[in-house]
């Protein structure tokens, strides 16, 4: 099973305020849908209370420590469990999808990146750490321009890459 990574970040590594997202990308929300529909989607426990309910044609994963329960979610308190779950359910390609705690802690695991890198810098709570790109094979790149409509940007430029990793 190819265990993937899937996050938009800022240009400091951003990726929350307060447990929502930073920006508004809808063409970055569709590729999100596109590429883990049909697959298993890891997060943590806040990651999954900021989106509030499963998304659709997809197995949601969320790892807790707590006593989290949920319908239509399967909760694990231990990494290898929720790989196992993943594994016996017949996946190929996990999708882990944050937040900033899930990310550091399954890094070491991650076989392949889709990035969103974002032309934005300001505040933030929730920090992705820097990746050293140096062990990582770029398979895809695509730029995107902001969008601008009645004369203000309703969403900024952005760069999505896909890495494997070495």
């Amino acid at each position: 099973m190819t265990i993937s990574m899937i996050v938009a970040y800022g240009k400091n590594w951003e990726i929350g305020l307060n447990n929502q997202m930073l920006w508004h990308i809808s063409e970055d929300f569709k590729n999100f849908k596109t590429i883990t529909s049909g697959h298993h989607i890891m997060m943590g426990r806040k990651t999954f209370e900021s989106i509030g309910k499963p998304l659709p044609n997809r197995t949601s994963i969320v790892l807790t420590r707590g006593d989290f329960k949920h319908e239509g979610v399967h909760t694990f308190d231990e990494v290898q469990k929720a790989f196992d779950f993943a594994k016996e359910s017949g996946e190929e390609e996990l999708f882990i999808i944050g937040g900033a705690n899930i990310y550091a802690t399954l890094f070491p695991y991650v076989d392949k990146m889709y990035l969103s890198e974002v032309d934005y810098e300001g505040e933030a709570d929730a920090f992705l750490k820097p990746i050293d790109f140096s062990s990582w094979d770029l398979l895809e790149e695509k730029y995107y321009e902001n969008i601008i409509k009645n004369g203000e940007m309703t969403s900024p430029s952005w760069t999505f890459r896909v890495y494997n990793k070495k």
